[in-house]
């Protein structure tokens, strides 16, 4: 029989509908039991495409006998990762103090109170490899339950305090007596970055991620070779290997290995829009025409052609099909050579198989990833394309990986960013009328919802980027409708999110920050914030780029105060340790050294060349709304550069635009 998940709104939650555990979902009830039962929670918090989790759910989840001894001593609790950051985040923070680890399934043991006193990630069915079966944790816990309870009450306490430190990082930090400049953070971020980039490209050892923002960091510093050599490096490895998907479109989460050759094949939208963003940076910082704005380009169709759902873009494709990790990623010589051949394209077989690598035994499980060849262009050559398409219509025809059709407001407000961003005209058509039902389907009665499913409520992160998706469809239009949902937006962001009384420009230095939660969550012990990155934005650095971004256009200097208390509240770490917030670093960029290019009027051969181009830190204001102050007494037919409202002589040519623009573009 299908347990309390099977109506759930979660399709990651609905995987366990009928699993033998009695779960519950994470909420009243949940807590209600365990006090009336006198018994801990144990709390597993993963996402649908989440490989181990799969693995751990078939070796012990759906084991009747682990299953019963779960029931007979615990509350069991699942959560969904993506529709619940909040409840992940604080409890990550707990795992990692307890393991000196993190990672999904995350496997928790909280008092009814909610407190964690232990904490761990996946667990076989019986020991193995240094870990401890699930079975006898299970034990050992239900032991520690009656048997010390003093003792896990007080482990609760401690770590209860020490997640509250790590959750609330910003919270604890001493006040930086200055701040220094953008370009010296610049400086010493890139200066932190460079020896983490190896041959390989990307930052780190195995398993190896890509991280946009890191990326990003370094195109200010595209005129020193260190720097470009990593972002070329970088960005070539990640799209010709096997983090991109070259038959069928899109990135993989990650690389297990380091050298982006074997992909975990889980597709998440969120690195899709990221990815694509700093694939279209780079190429308009090389010149505009390169490889990467294809790049970016086919991994924004595939999410329209892959993603789509009735009601926006579904969160991630899983790594397994069929129970098999890639199987419908992979190829050997012998499967091309049938569809080919049954397609008439026999010719073809060896020029596919050598453009893409496939051979035999393989490179992963004796079957091969496809990866360019060497000499192999990014884009498809034209007596490939039908052999292509033969190849992409058979892998459809395998059995496909699940797909989560959660509709997550941040993630969705990020691809219409890059959408936007795309300059393509059937992508910015797709991120108008993505924006525009994302109203009707995540607002509410005055409530913003996380999810279509309004089960959750949205983040301070959903809310930041959707205003930064809002801008950039105004920035690439110039049509000033798309400002007007902001102030509310900003209005509900500062009443349900901010601690504290709200700066304003002549009291910049009050209130403490966003939480992560609004206050309408009620479910929580403690209300984390955000301000370190890591594979997406921290909250605190989404707002901060958003609000600041707004401010330029609009002039307004109490969004701007916002902005800027943000920055300065982690300034102790930007001083420092800035590539632990290179987002927010970001933030502070728009804030120091912004620019206004403003160019009256429609859109046209001067606001052209100004998205041809990449000009950190700047906004385009263009359009005639006279109630955008930065266009009051503009002629149309010239350009303005202005930098904290001084402006250089307006010009009407490209090339005086280019001129006024190169200290930025150099």
């Amino acid at each position: 029989m299908a347990n309390r998940l099977a109506n759930s709104s979660s399709s990651y939650l609905q995987q366990h509908a009928d699993n033998p555990v009695d779960w519950f979902e994470w909420g009243d009830d949940a807590f209600a039991a365990a006090r009336e039962r006198d018994q801990p929670i144990f709390l597993s918090v993963g996402y649908a495409a989440c490989h181990w989790c799969h693995v751990m759910a078939h070796e012990c989840f759906e084991n009747e006998e682990i299953a019963s001894l779960l029931n007979r001593n615990f509350i069991a609790v699942k959560v969904d990762r993506e529709e619940r950051p909040d409840v992940d985040a604080l409890y990550m923070a707990a795992t990692q103090l307890v393991s000196g680890h993190g990672g999904w399934p995350m496997s928790v043991f909280l008092t009814p109170e909610g407190e964690a006193f232990m904490a761990g990630t996946y667990y076989p069915p019986d020991d193995s490899h240094g870990r401890p079966g699930f079975p006898r944790l299970l034990s050992a816990m239900d032991d520690a339950w009656h048997n010390q309870r003093d003792l896990v009450r007080t482990q609760a306490r401690e770590i209860s305090q020490g997640v509250l430190r790590e959750t609330r990082f910003v919270d604890q930090l001493e006040p930086a007596s200055t701040l220094s400049s953008f370009r010296e953070i610049s400086d010493l971020l890139v200066n932190e970055l460079l020896p983490k980039c190896d041959d390989d490209g990307g930052f780190g050892a195995a398993p190896k991620f890509p991280r946009p923002s890191y990326l990003e960091s370094l195109l200010g510093a595209w005129d020193e070779p260190a720097a470009r050599f990593a972002i070329i490096r970088t960005l070539d490895a990640m799209s010709r290997r096997g983090l991109y998907d070259h038959i069928g479109g899109g990135f993989a989460r990650y690389s297990v290995d380091g050298k982006w050759h074997v992909p975990h094949f889980e597709k998440m939208l969120s690195d899709q829009a990221l990815l694509a963003m700093i694939y279209l940076r780079a190429d308009r910082r090389r010149g505009g025409g390169t490889p990467w704005r294809s790049v970016a380009l086919d991994t924004l169709r595939f999410v329209a052609r892959d993603l789509r759902t009735d009601q926006g873009y579904a969160s991630s494709l899983d790594a397994d099909s069929n129970g098999e990790e890639g199987l419908h990623i992979t190829w050997t010589p012998a499967e091309v050579q049938a569809v080919l051949a049954e397609a008439g394209l026999a010719e073809f077989i060896a020029p596919a198989c050598q453009r893409w690598s496939i051979g035999d035994p393989g490179n992963f499980e004796e079957r091969s990833i496809p990866m360019l060849s060497q000499d192999a262009n990014f884009t498809t050559p034209p007596e490939l394309e039908e052999t292509h398409q033969a190849l992409l219509s058979s892998r459809r025809g395998r059995p496909q990986p699940g797909r989560d059709n959660k509709v997550i407001l941040e993630w969705n407000a990020m691809f219409a960013a890059a959408c936007c961003e795309s300059d393509d005209t059937e992508l910015v058509v797709t991120a108008r009328g993505l924006l525009s039902s994302l109203v009707g389907s995540h607002f509410v009665d005055g409530v913003w919802w996380r999810t279509e499913a309004r089960t959750a409520h949205a983040t301070s992160a959903d809310l930041g980027w959707l205003i930064e998706a809002h801008l950039c469809a105004f920035e690439e239009s110039g049509d000033a409708t798309w400002l007007a949902l902001i102030p509310e937006l900003i209005s509900y962001l500062l009443t349900h999110f901010w601690d504290g009384p709200l700066p304003r420009h002549g009291t910049p230095h009050l209130g403490n920050g966003f939480f992560t939660t609004s206050d309408l969550v009620t479910d929580l012990p403690q209300r984390p914030k955000d301000v370190f990155d890591g594979a997406t934005p921290s909250s605190h650095a989404v707002c901060a780029t958003a609000l600041a971004r707004y401010g330029l256009i609009t002039s307004n200097d109490d969004i701007l105060a916002v902005a800027h208390r943000l920055v300065t509240l982690a300034a102790t770490v930007l001083n420092q340790h800035p590539s632990a917030v290179p987002d927010l670093a970001r933030a502070y960029g728009f804030l120091d050294e912004g620019l206004e290019i403003v160019i009256p009027g429609e859109p046209g051969e001067l606001s052209g060349l100004v998205r041809s181009v990449f000009v950190p830190h700047s906004v385009l204001v263009t359009g005639t709304d006279p109630q955008i102050e930065l266009l009051e007494g503009r002629h149309q037919g010239f350009a303005y550069v202005c930098h904290q409202r001084v402006c250089g002589l307006p010009v009407s040519n490209p090339s005086d635009l280019s001129q006024q623009l190169s200290p930025r573009i150099r």
